[in-house]
């Protein structure tokens, strides 16, 4: 931990320190076309990290429009026109634009929520940010992206579909049904009243916690949850995605975080959820871990390709490695079921590795050692820290804070 969590004193100075510098690094981040996922250097330009990425440049809208800095709120801005301006012709917003206006990357197996959390981007800022018609701005282009989304989405179940290694955790083998991109979804149908999200939420329910007593209508979903019910035990928390006759046990943390906060659970199952993973362990060292448990390689899920360069094994990157990001997620669900004391302490230790290597908002941590990894001065680090403080005193994911103004 930081030499600075000690007394209740320390721990305050901590985080108005950490404000501060996530503050500072925000703008040091930002360019002209908008917010870069990590300080430049020569290791973030050969990882591509210099480049304004569609779902980081996005999360980190929320952060930066909540702090009232004008220098920011324009990167928040600039960032989402230029998302918008490499949008595909199918309405897809990219992977991520090259500032310098040389590419826009969609990935190889396409990556489906970085139009999902543009959408909800940009409904925020419209929403902090009125004056500014954002969102009358790129009309077309939502619309384009909301065309596109309902492509993806399953005609019965109206939840979407997706290949493995297409979202945030781009090398892990989830697929199908995704838990982390159905939060999303849902809470897209929320915002813009999109037609069939009762369908939306009950599916979601019954496909990702198979485990309730009444039995789904459609056919194909009972045979769904049927094979999950025969060959697995009663947990705590959704499934990270439903397959074809397979599915993810590892505890997908951020997905189900999305869950407590988008409004897919009510009060007692956000209790059980949070509870299991604080039994976990994966709030320590740091908050939060990516997974309860990592995939290990003799695991039917295992994909060589979690191997490459050693990055994907147990308990690092997205196989149980700790995000301070996903930490801020964590600390606003806390918040949401009324644990804001909680919240607070877990700021705190957000605070502190955010502060390890002096404030290098280190990209992701061990999930047992604590070993700082990655890429430094990640830009989600500190706007999702800044969004977190922001939420122990203000309901962040309220749907009334992202409905499109009339």
């Amino acid at each position: 931990m930081s030499k600075h969590t000690g007394s209740t004193q320390d721990t305050a100075s901590l985080v108005e320190q950490c404000a501060q510098n996530a503050i500072e690094l925000l703008r040091r981040n930002s360019t002209p076309q908008g917010i870069l996922a990590a300080t430049p250097s020569a290791e973030a330009e050969a990882r591509h990290y210099t480049r304004i990425f569609g779902r980081d440049a996005a999360i980190c809208v929320l952060g930066m429009v909540v702090t009232g800095d004008e220098e920011l709120i324009e990167s928040a801005r600039q960032s989402l026109l230029t998302l918008a301006g490499h949008q595909a012709e199918n309405g897809q917003i990219p992977k991520y634009v090259d500032p310098l206006g040389k590419e826009a990357d969609f990935w190889y197996l396409g990556c489906i929520d970085a139009t999902l959390w543009w959408l909800i981007a940009v409904c925020f800022f419209d929403r902090q940010c009125p004056e500014r018609k954002l969102a009358k701005e790129l009309s077309a282009a939502i619309e384009h992206a909301l065309t596109w989304l309902h492509c993806q989405e399953h005609q019965r179940l109206f939840l979407l579909q997706q290949n493995e290694a297409s979202d945030w955790a781009d090398i892990m083998p989830r697929s199908g049904f995704v838990l982390y991109t159905n939060a999303l979804w849902y809470f897209v149908k929320e915002i813009f009243d999109l037609p069939h999200r009762e369908e939306t939420h009950f599916h979601f329910n019954h496909l990702f916690y198979p485990f309730s007593r009444h039995t789904p209508d459609y056919r194909r979903l009972r045979l769904l949850t049927h094979y999950i019910r025969n060959k697995t035990s009663r947990s705590d928390l959704f499934l990270s995605f439903v397959n074809f006759s397979f599915w993810g046990e590892e505890g997908d943390i951020f997905g189900n975080l999305l869950g407590i906060l988008l409004g897919l659970t009510d009060e007692r199952p956000s209790h059980r959820i949070l509870r299991a993973l604080e039994r976990s362990g994966a709030t320590r060292p740091y908050p939060i871990r990516a997974t309860v448990s990592p995939i290990i390689r003799d695991d039917i899920l295992w994909r060589p390709y979690m191997g490459r360069h050693r990055q994907n094994i147990d308990y690092q990157y997205h196989n149980g490695g700790s995000w301070p990001f996903i930490g801020g997620f964590w600390v606003l669900a806390l918040a949401a079921i009324g644990r804001s004391a909680q919240g607070q302490a877990e700021l705190e230790k957000l605070a502190a590795a955010n502060y390890v290597n002096n404030w290098a908002f280190q990209e992701w941590f061990h999930g047992q050692s604590g070993e700082p990894n990655g890429m430094h001065g990640q830009s989600w680090n500190a706007a999702m820290f800044l969004l977190a403080r922001h939420g122990l005193d203000h309901k962040v994911f309220d749907p009334a804070n992202f409905k499109p103004l009339r």
